[in-house]
């Protein structure tokens, strides 16, 4: 398709029909079949995350993150409370349907409705959590919220470039790599290069279709292990 210009014969961008600035994410429910994400409360959530999260037996999952390891709990719920007051970003619980317990968090931040772009952040998500079909339900239900409820058009995964797991993750979950960032942050006392991923709206059909075939129950097997993995189901779809 040729580029379209304007009257000066400069290249630019395609037109956005009828935009409006989208709505701020709020505090609300939203539920899936294996799990929940409720707006983060520290009196109802903090103590069974910080059990949960204290489940790994080493910190290695807090190398990549602003904040932590917390030593005790009440350092977390300190620590949650404050979380839980702010709405950029806005932190979430993930609560596991079966056993009614908080088992990781994550949050929506760099909110910026005017151009319908928002970002992903600060996962945090425990070894009850890692690597079960609720992680991959969790980061779907907010997307949904994002792209079908709220109508942003672009969803971020950013972190530190040398995190190798949440880079794996991002691309798992259909996220595409745009590039590094150098020196874009200093985060306990040491320099973070930045790795950016992205969805977009355009994109957003076929994955949602993806997540949903992949999420079925016929999916698993009786001892609940994937027949298809992600990846391999979102290229089903996409070859459709």
């Amino acid at each position: 398709m040729p580029a379209r210009t304007n009257e000066w014969g400069q290249s630019i961008g395609d037109p956005v029909p009828e935009w409006s600035p989208r709505p701020l994410p709020v505090r609300r429910t939203l539920s899936g079949r294996h799990c929940r994400l409720e707006a983060l409360d520290p009196e109802r959530h903090a103590k069974d995350v910080f059990s949960a999260l204290r489940s790994a037996p080493d910190d290695r999952d807090w190398t990549y993150m602003a904040v932590g390891p917390f030593s005790d709990a009440e350092e977390y719920r300190l620590w949650a409370a404050d979380a839980a007051a702010g709405t950029d970003p806005l932190h979430y619980a993930v609560v596991d349907n079966r056993s009614e317990r908080a088992v990781g968090t994550l949050s929506l931040m760099r909110q910026d409705p005017a151009g319908g772009v928002i970002e992903v952040g600060n996962v945090m998500f425990s070894p009850l959590l890692k690597r079960t079909v609720i992680s991959t339900e969790a980061q779907f239900l907010l997307m949904t919220y994002v792209f079908d409820d709220l109508g942003y058009r672009r969803y971020e995964w950013k972190c530190d470039s040398l995190n190798a797991p949440s880079r794996r993750a991002a691309e798992r979950l259909g996220f595409s790599y745009e590039g590094t960032f150098r020196q874009a942050v200093v985060y306990k006392g040491r320099n973070r290069d930045t790795a950016w991923f992205s969805i977009v709206s355009s994109e957003w059909p076929a994955l949602r279709d993806a997540f949903g075939a992949w999420l079925a129950p016929a999916n698993f097997d009786t001892d609940g292990i994937q027949r298809r993995t992600l990846a391999q189901t979102r290229a089903c779809t996409a070859a459709e």
